[in-house]
């Protein structure tokens, strides 16, 4: 059922948010001269491993800023190796700022949805370096698609420490059902209109 539901609303968000895709994707292009869509590698159902598409909302030399700033600020990389953000990313434009504030440069991954590697709704993909973070309750991630949205997008986002991330992704795996699957979709409109959590 979950799986009828991601086909048939991923396809139809995909033609109704095309002319916006489009403009995001020229508008990137123009900016870098790059590519506008990059693929990530992050984990999903099963413990396999996929490319999972996003806007480039990131500076062309984003690794050397990052690296710049953890070597010189001790209050960076304590936030940094809490959770792997930063509120203030020296790697993000403010262009790009706006992009993630308002989760558009999430909207590639509808077509990971389509190729059924992600679900709507499910614990976010996570990089080989989260894994560990994960510990026993990997095996709960594992047991389901990972998700463009979750419980974790509409209960702070990346205001909610990691440890408690990881809770809401275990309780996710254990309890979707259609329902709770609908209730997220809905929660994710009002937090996204809201900017709540995001940056």
């Amino acid at each position: 059922m979950i799986r009828i539901l991601d086909v048939t609303l991923a396809l139809g968000l995909l033609v109704f948010l095309a002319p916006l895709m489009l403009i995001v994707m020229f508008g990137i292009t123009i900016q870098d001269g790059r590519a506008a869509i990059f693929a990530h590698r992050r984990y999903g159902r099963g413990g396999r491993t996929f490319l999972c598409y996003k806007f480039r909302s990131m500076a062309a030399d984003a690794d050397a800023r990052l690296a710049r700033l953890l070597l010189h600020d001790p209050v960076a990389r304590a936030e940094w190796n809490l959770d792997h953000k930063l509120r203030r990313d020296p790697r993000i434009t403010p262009i790009r700022r706006f992009l993630r504030k308002t989760s558009i440069d999430e909207l590639p991954q509808l077509f990971n949805v389509l190729r059924g590697e992600m679900s709507l709704v499910g614990p976010r993909p996570i990089v080989a370096a989260e894994v560990a973070r994960y510990g026993r309750h990997f095996q709960a991630y594992c047991s389901i698609r990972p998700g463009v949205t979750g419980i974790w997008q509409i209960s702070g986002r990346n205001d909610v420490g990691y440890r408690r991330r990881v809770a809401m992704d275990s309780i996710l795996a254990r309890r979707l059902s259609p329902r709770l699957y609908a209730r997220i979709l809905v929660g994710t409109v009002r937090t996204v209109l809201r900017g709540s959590g995001a940056y």
